[in-house]
């Protein structure tokens, strides 16, 4: 028998006061493992999810009601991780070319890195049965990022809602079919995006 698995995976005791908090997270962060291994939201369990952090099932419906509840907080820390990444990449630029191009290919790779996150994100019965807010959020930055290409004369004028949506299927496109045809010699990523820009926001090369 392998001791320091056993230890690793030995049942919780009570929480002591404050704990109740760093259960919650470690709960959260196992989930996250574990969408990312499956990429099917109907296949993670809350029991799956308790052993993973060595508690007993009770513990972790006492911090989510339901499996839907533990992905939705999942999803809803991947946002805010993808929205700092985002800020630090933009920050590194003061043009609203770069920033966009930088934004674009920190949202491309996180989905090329996070496979399973990402099918759950955009391909999951979870997005046909709850509303995912923040999903909104991310696309709303990436039309006001348009925005600002076009307001300083780097784009032509348009409706910057539109083209951003272009823009974002065409990402999303790009990277969906590398995570489902990964055998094909795909270009770089980096170098799609910049095409996608110059064809579809109207940004000189």
């Amino acid at each position: 028998m392998d001791t320091a698995a056993s230890t690793d995976r030995r049942p919780r005791g009570r929480n002591r006061r404050g704990q109740g908090e760093r259960l919650r997270e470690d709960i959260i962060e196992a989930a996250t493992r574990l969408l990312d291994e499956l990429g099917d939201d109907q296949a993670l369990s809350m029991r799956a999810v308790a052993r993973e952090v060595g508690s007993a099932a009770t513990s972790v419906y006492l911090h989510f009601a339901d499996r839907d509840a533990l992905v939705l907080a999942v999803l809803n820390r991947c946002h805010d991780q993808l929205t700092q990444a985002v800020d630090d990449a933009e920050a590194a630029s003061d043009d609203p070319v770069a920033q966009l191009r930088a934004r674009t290919l920190v949202l491309g790779e996180w989905a090329y890195q996070h496979p399973g996150l990402y099918k759950v994100l955009h391909e999951s019965s979870l997005n046909r049965r709850t509303d995912m807010p923040f999903k909104q959020q991310l696309a709303d930055r990436t039309t006001a990022a348009v925005q600002r290409c076009m307001d300083a004369g780097l784009a032509p004028a348009d409706e910057a809602a539109t083209v951003a949506l272009d823009l974002r299927a065409a990402v999303h496109g790009a990277v969906s079919m590398r995570l489902h045809q990964p055998g094909h010699p795909w270009p770089p990523l980096e170098d799609q995006i910049a095409r996608f820009l110059t064809k579809l926001i109207g940004i000189r090369s």
